[in-house]
């Protein structure tokens, strides 16, 4: 394959519409010669929805070369299912039912592959996999594309000559699975319904912090997954037992964050795949029901650095502050819009039960200096090369180029308009700050008020997105109603067919 000739790219969808660089270019050869050396027999072309759940179609080595000339044309269905496979848009009325002409129908999309992303599913023998953007048919950015959102929010720091880093330190939940992964009955979903969660129990029993011997106990399958993150060239830095039972945290090495992002995708989605080929379960819920089961974070480490020279921006010259000035406008711009702009960073109606007072998760707009109990902790000082700010509000599930954007927006706002903030909150707990919405419905109702996010992401987008997670809501509130739960008794049996094994 390497020495044939493909499809002429000069007429092509992505040559016509101008959608790949330079770089993009280069990289279609190593790609079809990867293919050929590595035996692939289908690559994967991979998007992100909504929801930050992968969705893919497998395609063979001969109907790649066609794709990296023309994309791959798919339909917008899944664009109109909400994370449970229900309809929450009328796709076949004039409109489809958002108000959009060119989404009446279902109409088809176009994938284009984003060859810097294309790697092998090292898990699955002569299986590559590429992460794709997608347009309409006209070469327009599709409307709700979670990675042209990320694209867009990045636009104004590129043009600066600045490039975001982001550090990834994501908490999961590994279960081993008691039927040898076998699907029951009761576990099989219909549209806008989950089944049960599959019998699994914690994969070590927990509640002893750091403990070696506790480690040691899964140390087979987290040297599996640590083999699969060298060669999917994640980045991975540490990886330890926390707090709860089968309670795991990953960290990763700062990289930009279009490559954080993907690889967030990436990393949560093999994590899933290759434990359930070992009889385990991996788990991005928040907070799962079960037995010393534990609430887990996803903590966004964020520094800005200048493109040509590599400097961190965020450290201090010199003297005792803790960020240089562009760092504390970037801080006063994330605090001032975080509250609008959760439902990014927490999307799941579980996650709201993270933000308690005392734990480990905040549960106010409030911000310190190596503090653990604030919603933004800042890290660094003068000469401190890895000076940042670490966003303690995201939660596992969320998705990763939403969540990235919903930061970067803000505290590029607060660089725009030259904020300051307020003074940091020693005791966090008990301080005089806005407090972060204590369910996924307040949060909405806080976004769909939010003029800065409805101007940074365009109304569409809003619109499209609150519909969507509302759509939950219901499906939530309906299930209290008919089954007279009662969420504050602890974690739902609908929140864990919900989310428990789909993320």
């Amino acid at each position: 394959m390497g020495n044939e000739k493909g499809p002429s790219e000069a007429d092509g969808f992505i040559a016509r519409h101008g959608l790949w660089d330079a770089q993009q270019h280069s990289l279609v050869q190593d790609c079809l010669d990867r293919i050929q050396h590595e035996q692939i027999t289908l690559i994967r072309l991979i998007w992100c929805d909504t929801h930050g759940i992968t969705r893919a179609k497998a395609v063979t080595p001969q109907a790649f070369k066609s794709v990296l000339v023309n994309g791959y044309s798919i339909g917008a269905g899944s664009w109109s299912l909400d994370a449970s496979g229900g309809r929450v848009f009328q796709t076949f009325t004039a409109g489809g039912g958002m108000g959009l002409s060119e989404m009446t129908g279902s109409p088809n999309l176009i994938l284009v592959p984003d060859l810097t992303s294309f790697r092998l599913a090292t898990w699955a023998p002569g299986v590559a996999l590429v992460v794709c953007d997608d347009y309409f048919r006209d070469g327009r950015p599709f409307y709700f594309s979670p990675r042209h959102i990320l694209r867009k929010t990045l636009a104004p720091l590129v043009d600066r000559g600045i490039t975001p880093l982001i550090g990834l330190e994501i908490e999961w939940t590994l279960m081993r699975l008691s039927d040898q992964g076998v699907i029951t009955a009761p576990e099989i979903n219909g549209p806008g319904q989950r089944g049960a969660p599959p019998n699994c129990l914690p994969a070590e029993p927990g509640f002893s912090y750091d403990s070696e011997t506790n480690l040691d106990r899964v140390q087979t399958i987290l040297s599996t997954l640590t083999t699969h993150y060298s060669d999917l060239d994640l980045g991975l830095r540490s990886l330890d037992n926390e707090l709860g039972a089968g309670q795991f945290e990953c960290t990763f090495f700062p990289k930009p964050a279009w490559e954080a992002a993907t690889d967030a995708l990436i990393f949560r989605s093999a994590t899933r795949q290759i434990c359930r080929r070992h009889g385990h379960l991996a788990s991005f819920m928040t907070f799962p029901d079960g037995a010393g089961l534990f609430p887990s974070g996803w903590h966004l480490h964020l520094s800005l650095t200048d493109k040509k020279t590599g400097r961190n921006l965020f450290m201090p010259i010199e003297g005792e502050a803790c960020l240089s000035p562009m760092g504390m406008n970037f801080l006063a711009g994330q605090l001032a819009h975080a509250q609008e702009g959760i439902a990014f960073a927490t999307p799941s109606v579980n996650g709201y039960r993270r933000f308690r007072m005392n734990s480990l998760a905040p549960d106010r707009v409030s911000w310190n200096v190596q503090h653990r109990g604030v919603m933004l902790r800042v890290l660094g000082g003068a000469q401190d090369p890895a000076s940042r700010i670490e966003n303690r509000v995201g939660e596992p599930c969320a998705n990763p180029y939403l969540f990235i954007a919903a930061q970067i927006a803000a505290g590029l706002d607060g660089m725009d308009r030259n904020l300051t903030p307020w003074a940091a909150d020693d005791n966090p707990y008990q301080s005089d700050r806005p407090m972060l919405p204590t369910s996924l419905k307040d949060a909405l109702d806080g976004l769909q008020q939010s003029s800065f996010y409805r101007h940074t992401f365009g109304d569409v987008y809003i619109d499209y997105f609150l519909r969507m997670k509302r759509a939950e809501v219901v499906r939530y509130e309906a299930f209290l109603k008919e089954d007279g739960g009662d969420p504050t008794k602890g974690v739902t049996a609908w929140e864990m067919r919900e989310y428990f094994d789909a993320f």
